[in-house]
């Protein structure tokens, strides 16, 4: 939120400059990001002088040029050569000297002393689009003749410079959520650091009904849980027109434009006391009466941005007699506000729950400064004392007359908050013993009422506004950041307890195993939101939209449903990079996957059907080397990918030869294979990602990804066992076969025969050439695969090693129909 700080000083005094303000509030807890100085016209009109006009004679080489003489309140007149065609002597004019900077756009450039058709002139006398007051170039500026001579411009059009604050707030704060807010708290810090600070509230005073039996819009409030007080009066006779310039500055300052009067009062209000106001046409209240109610499901409306919106029967409304005409504290409609033609003004104040506004604004993806306010939870007390404030500016700036009662619902007055505090709590909470007066003077700083006081503590009344202070370590919290966190000091000893180890260390240990060895072999470790947008889903049969978990207040359309699979985020991880020339990249992330499975639901379970499974993902694509004196450039591939699959379920102490492989293609695989147990548990998938899928995700390269469950993984290793033996003293023998093949069988199923044939004696199975070629028989290929073999009890002789080269052989030929070459 933008704070300005000339604004802030109306209703605080100060004399701390705006560095030192910025570094109080974020002691007190409304971190300040930046200071960032404010000129409403750049370069703050300096060097910009008021002049009078003394002379204006016709150029005596120009048929439209002019000869000036003009005062700036300089010993002697400036010589001005003018091209406007309604300079004339007498008027009071803007001056640049010779030496001053005006800005158009982002260029500059600088008046000097300068000859026009034979004439000097030595500046310029200026229009309004010359100096960035507007954008008329018809003339130069012709002041009012009270316009004192030789004043700086600045001064003349109260160019002060400001400065704007940052303020994150908190969502606990809304208290804070204004200007007039951020003052109180700062004065009661300024009060604890002995510099007594009065706070200004603008007062109401000067309210006065000015026609009390003249006809008013009269309100009805329908949903009573949803409104908890509406307060609305009417003012007739308004002249909606352009602000003043001291409005438009401040809210140019923090970032808003400037409608006109009505509209700039409601949201300079909202900004300085944070309560929202809407003022509605009058003459639009059909039926003169102000409804306040819901509709049925399916009602159409447009809000004011144009757009058609279909409302439900939890959309709180504000109607007329026949139909709606705003969105209840998030928008409004597009044929009820307030334009140059409105004269009779109904201005609404009131106080909405917070769960009806946030689930109204999260429905239509909408976010206001008013419903920012109501989503969390505004002081129903100050609807009507805000009304006021809000209708004598109104009558300031644009006229008019208030006409009948005050229209003010309020069911169920809300008090302030009964809270008891013990000083030995706070003692204990702060972790130092502070004195009662201290505490005490905090307390009135921050407006907390004391009501009662023993030797133990203190009974209190706490303000309906400060919505976040209900319990007693609530009030403690408060007290400490007013006292200041830094004069707690920090406690030499070191206090521990011990930890004992729980399911899930094991599982925790080695995430962080496999992410080292990951990280080790060229990996980056992401992180990704396990929210994401349906979208992604959407024709998609391996992950339907049917099973994913819709959440029911989403942030935001792109993050409505919870993640099925962790491919997008990486996915999208990988356009930003490739985007940013990184292309060449190996990503892994671990991460929750959620899923609904509507055949596993039951009646009398809430959550049943749900599934959260823990995941690990791997993502490769680009070039495997690159640029390097060394080696030629090589691009990764999906076999690379495979390779470091088969390390981590090493790393694991899964026995790859015993993960059962089988080929697939889907929606998301161009060709893929998925990994099993033998007892037939799922441990994931790998493949190369299809091309389609990768041009939704604005991906242009070639990307393999692997996809395993952490969850299956842990239960398959639950009871594996680590066992160490020593180095065999006896050799590995190698023997190498040539097969002939058919082309669609895999080096997988010629590992698979090979291990099944010999199981005690062959150690590893090995492909180092595959041949297809004109020479082969079509539809046939050629695998050179290499066999070791080793006995840890003795040197194999050439008999035995020949016995088991032939039934691997047999075995090969009779499974796979393989032929020696």
């Amino acid at each position: 939120m933008n704070i300005s700080y000339n604004w802030l000083k109306e209703y605080l005094p100060v004399d701390m400059p705006p560095d030192e303000v910025a570094a109080a509030l974020t002691s007190i807890g409304l971190e300040t990001g930046s200071v960032e100085e404010c000129r409403l016209v750049k370069g703050g009109l300096e060097g910009l002088v008021i002049g009078e006009v003394l002379t204006c004679e016709e150029h005596p080489n120009s048929d439209h040029l002019h000869v000036t003489t003009v005062d700036v309140g300089d010993p002697e007149p400036l010589h001005i050569v003018c091209g406007a065609p309604n300079v004339a002597a007498g008027q009071k004019v803007v001056v640049a000297r010779v030496g001053t900077t005006l800005y158009s756009g982002e260029t500059s450039f600088t008046i000097k002393k300068s000859k026009i058709r034979g004439e000097e002139s030595h500046g310029m006398i200026c229009a309004e689009d010359e100096i960035g007051l507007g954008t008329d170039h018809s003339g130069i500026i012709v002041l009012p003749a009270e316009a004192k001579t030789g004043m700086s411009a600045k001064a003349y059009y109260h160019m002060e410079s400001d400065y704007v604050l940052e303020v994150d707030i908190t969502p606990n704060r809304v208290d804070a959520t204004s200007h007039y807010g951020v003052a109180r708290d700062l004065a009661a810090w300024l009060n604890q650091a002995g510099k007594p600070a009065r706070l200004r509230r603008p007062p109401v005073d000067a309210f006065l009904i000015d026609e009390p039996a003249s006809p008013a819009v009269t309100v009805e409030v329908a949903g009573r849980d949803a409104c908890l007080r509406y307060s609305g009066l009417t003012i007739r006779g308004v002249t909606v027109k352009e602000s003043p310039g001291w409005l438009k500055n401040k809210l140019q300052a923090i970032g808003l434009r400037a409608i006109n009067n009505v509209v700039d009062i409601t949201n300079f209000v909202l900004h300085e006391l944070g309560q929202p106001l809407h003022s509605f046409d009058a003459a639009k209240i059909k039926g003169g009466r102000v409804v306040v109610r819901t509709m049925p499901d399916g009602t159409k409306f447009v809000t004011l941005d144009g757009i058609e919106r279909t409302l439900t029967g939890e959309d709180l409304m504000i109607c007329n007699a026949e139909e709606p005409m705003c969105i209840a504290g998030v928008f409004g409609g597009l044929d009820s506000g307030v334009t140059e033609q409105t004269t009779d003004v109904f201005l609404e104040s009131a106080c909405f729950h917070p769960a009806w506004v946030r689930k109204t604004a999260r429905r239509f993806g909408l976010n206001t400064d008013a419903s920012f306010r109501f989503e969390r939870g505004l002081d129903p007390n100050q609807t009507v004392y805000v009304l006021k404030r809000a209708a004598l500016l109104i009558q300031e700036l644009a006229g008019g007359k208030i006409t009948g009662d005050i229209q003010d619902i309020y069911p169920e007055e809300v008090k302030p908050y009964p809270v008891d505090i013990t000083y030995r709590k706070v003692h204990a909470l702060i972790g130092k013993e502070l004195p009662v007066d201290t505490i005490k003077r905090i307390l009135a700083s921050l407006e907390i009422e004391i009501v009662a006081e023993t030797a133990e503590g203190l009974s209190l009344r706490v303000p309906v506004y400060r919505m976040d202070v209900r319990r007693e370590v609530d009030v403690i919290e408060d007290i400490l950041r007013i006292y200041g966190y830094n004069h707690i000091a920090v406690s030499d000893h070191l206090q521990s307890t011990l930890s004992y180890q729980t399911a899930t260390d094991r599982s925790y240990r080695l995430e962080n195993l496999i992410s080292e060895q990951l990280c080790g072999a060229g990996f980056h470790e992401i992180m990704n939101n396990s929210q994401t947008r349906l979208a992604c889903y959407e024709g998609l049969t391996s992950y339907p939209t049917a099973c994913a978990v819709a959440l029911i207040n989403p942030l935001s359309a792109d993050l409505n449903v919870m993640r099925q699979t962790l491919l997008f985020g990486g996915l999208q991880s990988i356009a930003y990079n490739i985007n940013h020339k990184n292309r060449n990249i190996r990503f892994f992330e671990f991460g929750n996957c959620y899923a609904f499975q509507a055949e596993n639901q039951t009646p009398d379970a809430a959550l049943s059907g749900y599934r959260e499974e823990y995941r690990l993902g791997l993502w490769m694509c680009g070039r495997r080397v690159e640029n390097n004196w060394a080696h030629a450039n090589e691009d990764a591939s999906v076999y690379e990918l495979k390779a470091f699959v088969q390390h981590v379920l090493a790393r694991l102490g899964i026995d790859r030869r015993k993960v059962l492989e089988s080929a697939f293609s889907n929606d998301l695989y161009a060709s893929g294979i998925t990994l099993a147990t033998a007892s037939g548990r799922a441990l994931g998938t790998l493949g190369v990602l299809d091309r389609n899928l990768l041009k939704r995700m604005d991906v242009g390269e070639e990307v393999y990804y692997a996809e395993l469950s952490w969850d299956v993984l842990m239960k398959e290793i639950k009871k594996a066992r680590t066992v160490f033996s020593e180095i065999s003293n006896y050799p590995e023998v190698k023997r190498d076969l040539a097969l002939l093949l058919d082309r669609d069988v895999s080096f997988g199923a010629v590992e698979k025969a090979a291990f099944e044939s010999e199981r005690k004696l062959l150690k590893r199975v090995t492909l180092f050439d595959v041949y297809e070629g004109d020479r082969l028989m079509p539809g046939k290929k050629s695998y050179a695969v290499s066999f070791y073999l080793q006995d840890e009890n003795k040197t194999l002789t050439d008999q035995q090693i020949d016995r088991i080269m032939h039934k691997i052989q047999a075995t090969l030929e009779d499974r796979l129909g393989a032929k020696l070459r």
